[in-house]
């Protein structure tokens, strides 16, 4: 019989499964963020404990290691300088005539629907270090957005 017709087993054809990607740059995060870490960590901890699918315990486990690399990685931030944007800052700001407002905050507690996202996405590149006040450039408009203030988030500086 030919090799074309052979039914190879359905595991030669599955994708590899990679390690969760770590984020390039320093591991830059809030108090609350390193306590979210350690939270996710008991919780998958847990989770294995109690789980006996194989492939199921392998993405756990696939995630405990990312989780650990990230807590031992952290570096907690200071509460940022009043009135200068930074990790922990909350922000308002204009941006095409609408006012808004985000927390800046680690990758790995980012959450846009909560109004935190993370230093490293382009709306918290363009807003860390700028005042309140100032105008800065975002999308390739100089002007785009206007900061109205900025103070540090105390929901995520403790």
């Amino acid at each position: 019989m030919s090799v074309a017709f052979r039914r190879e087993s359905d595991d030669e054809h599955k994708e590899p499964e990679y390690e969760l990607p770590i984020p390039v740059g320093a591991n830059l995060v809030t108090p609350r963020g390193l306590r979210l870490l350690g939270e996710e960590t008991a919780r998958i901890e847990a989770a294995l404990t109690v789980e006996t699918d194989a492939d199921a315990r392998k993405k756990l486990q696939r995630r405990l290691r990312y989780v650990h690399t990230r807590h031992a990685t952290a570096e907690v931030q200071a509460p940022p300088a009043d009135g200068i944007v930074g990790i922990g800052s909350r922000v308002r700001y204009t941006l095409n005539g609408a006012e808004r407002a985000v927390t800046i905050v680690g990758h790995d507690e980012a959450d846009p629907a909560a109004g935190c996202i993370a230093f490293t996405a382009p709306l918290g590149r363009a807003l860390m270090g700028a005042e309140a006040g100032e105008s800065v450039a975002f999308q390739g408009r100089e002007d785009a957005i206007t900061i109205l203030s900025t103070a540090p988030d105390l929901e995520v500086m403790v």
